[in-house]
């Protein structure tokens, strides 16, 4: 089987990394022609557009950075899905709403193709070393021959359901993330104030009920005030809880702590520091206090 992927962004090249390292015979495309030139290099065939490759492989994987765009990619008119087969199966590994994913399902069902929402948890780093988390909704059948693919990116590869599962185990996932990267900021802070090293009081919450993975990999970056710049930026999560937002107002849930965390994080876009850490929401809190 052949298999291609679409968008190299920072997670995109860490997982089309490991496809090649791992043997898969791939193609890629994204919109800048040097990235695809570097992945060619690496053993990789290039793609002059998305129809193009889709047109060539048997298993399409998207990773994208916003809604719109994987809308754009997957639904439009010379898109993936206008372009697949009967029994091609299309991959999306965008965090996107579970209207989109739905919408996507239908419509490659209508050409007698698969579609799996798979979105992916463990960062750039999880993406570079083929450890990532993928959340799998969609037919267990096409999971299944998937699985060759998801299972050279990522160490833990689960089918959470039908269609939409899986978009709707990343928000679940993001609205954790979240909310505890803000409580680890607000525990950051408290320690600032009483004068605790943070890097310390870190080592003693990895083994009490407090630690979490966010104040794990927060500590550091916030010891060092290591904002700017950063490889999970606050611009990612801030687009992840506003689907969050929406639909949780569009099903009438009261999700009380995630609207809060929400409005942090936009704040800081607002803020203009959208390429910082999502740990530098600490800069919200201390702009609030006294």
């Amino acid at each position: 089987m052949t298999v291609g992927f679409i968008g190299l962004g920072n997670m995109g090249q860490g997982m089309v990394n490991n496809l090649l390292q791992k043997g898969a015979d791939l193609t890629v495309f994204t919109r800048t022609q040097s990235k695809i030139e570097a992945m060619i290099d690496r053993g990789a065939k290039g793609a002059s557009s998305v129809s193009d490759l889709t047109q060539k492989v048997d298993v399409v994987l998207v990773c994208l950075p916003d809604v719109k765009t994987s809308r754009d990619l997957l639904l439009g008119d010379d898109g993936v899905i206008a372009n697949a087969r009967p029994g091609q199966i299309v991959v999306d590994h965008s965090t996107v709403d579970i209207a989109t994913s739905r919408a996507c399902a239908e419509a490659a069902a209508a050409k007698g193709a698969h579609f799996l929402d798979a979105p992916i948890s463990g960062g750039p780093g999880g993406a570079a070393a083929g450890t990532l988390a993928i959340m799998v909704g969609g037919e267990e059948e096409a999971f299944e021959t998937a699985f060759e693919y998801l299972s050279k990116m990522g160490a833990n590869v689960k089918l959470m359901g039908p269609g939409g599962a899986g978009t709707a185990m990343k928000l679940i996932n993001q609205l954790l993330v979240g909310i505890n990267t803000v409580a680890a900021a607000e525990a950051f802070a408290l320690a600032n104030s009483a004068g605790v090293d943070i890097k310390i009081a870190a080592e003693l919450l990895a083994v009490s009920w407090g630690g979490s993975v966010m104040v794990g990999r927060s500590a550091p970056i916030t010891a060092a005030r290591d904002f700017p710049d950063s490889a999970a930026p606050v611009r990612n999560l801030d687009k992840d809880m506003g689907i969050i937002k929406d639909f949780a107002a569009a099903e009438g849930l009261s999700l009380e702590l995630a609207l809060k965390a929400q409005e942090m994080f936009h704040a800081m876009m607002l803020k203009g520091k959208n390429n910082h850490d999502i740990a530098a929401v600490l800069e919200i809190i201390e702009e609030r206090s006294r």
